[in-house]
């Protein structure tokens, strides 16, 4: 089965989907140093999204959010995809800054949260160049 998403930074990955169970700021939700989820109250507590094709349902806004991004990066404990339900420049800022720098780049992918049905957490998923969401089997 292969998804079409419209991409907002190009590029290609392969992972384990992990999806998110609510919407997440990175800012306070996400530690910067390992690359999990780090706030007591989301359900998703504790996951790692380091190397995951994380799917985010919504984003929780902080500017701050962009620099917990450029971090993960640097220390390459970022997802290997961004998979939102709807455009967000502030996480795509920070994988920008993170390319400039030489830290590498990751997909940053849009595909509505009537879509994101489609994907579970565990399952394998590749994202192409142009968008597209192919689960492995």
């Amino acid at each position: 089965m292969t998804l079409q998403s419209q991409p907002q930074i190009a590029g290609s990955a392969e992972g384990m989907v992990l999806k998110l169970a609510r919407p997440i700021s990175f800012w306070g939700g996400v530690d910067p140093t390992t690359g999990r989820i780090s706030d007591p109250r989301h359900p998703d507590h504790n996951s790692e999204i380091a190397g995951r094709i994380l799917v985010l349902p919504g984003m929780i806004g902080s500017s701050s959010s962009s620099y917990i991004m450029l971090e993960l990066m640097a220390i390459r404990r970022a997802p290997a995809a961004l998979v939102l339900a709807v455009p967000d420049a502030i996480l795509g800022l920070g994988v920008v800054v993170a390319r400039e720098m030489d830290y590498g780049s990751i997909p940053v992918v849009v595909l509505p949260g009537d879509q994101q049905a489609a994907l579970t957490t565990g399952q394998r998923a590749r994202i192409s160049d142009d968008g597209g969401i192919e689960i492995l089997r």
